[in-house]
């Protein structure tokens, strides 16, 4: 392999050259460390498919939600007259019926459940520490947990008569 070829080609890593540089048996590129490497004391992989089950439910929940959120919008503000008609009988008018019920409690589950898996992603990769991970990801699970238990509970148990 002639010096040229070496600053065009991509090497089998599929690391690109660095500009001007000239990588060979005599000098190597220089490697390029995981962010938290594996040590002793690391287990090694018990998620099985968690990761790609939670990948893909970011994915199609992304696409529900869209249709739920767009199609809430539709109905609130266009269909039924905007943000001025709604207000204490217009929710109770409305969760009269199971199907708006369904598809609000749809909405709330789904929103947090995608939110709380996005925020465990970014404390997965942002937090360095165990310690630390494990305290932001029980206060992710506590208040995703009180938030959809509360949500579920208005939602089912809402009067309209109250006084």
């Amino acid at each position: 392999m002639s010096n040229n070829t070496a600053t065009t080609e991509t090497t089998a890593s599929g690391v690109g050259p660095v500009e001007g540089a000239v990588y060979d048996v005599d000098n190597p590129a220089p490697l390029i460390e995981a962010p938290r490497k594996r040590t002793k004391k690391t287990p090694k992989s018990t998620r099985g498919n968690f990761e790609l089950a939670a990948w893909l439910f970011m994915r199609l929940s992304g696409i529900v939600l869209v249709v739920l959120v767009l199609g809430h919008l539709l109905i609130q503000l266009v269909l039924d007259g905007g943000v001025s008609k709604i207000g204490f009988a217009f929710v109770a008018g409305r969760w009269a019926s199971p199907f708006w019920q369904v598809w609000d409690l749809l909405m709330l589950w789904l929103a947090m459940l995608h939110g709380a898996n996005g925020l465990r992603t970014v404390i997965n990769d942002y937090a360095e520490r165990a310690n630390t991970r494990l305290w932001l990801k029980g206060l992710l699970y506590t208040a995703t947990v009180f938030t959809i238990l509360l949500g579920s509970l208005v939602i089912f148990t809402f009067d309209p008569n109250i006084r």
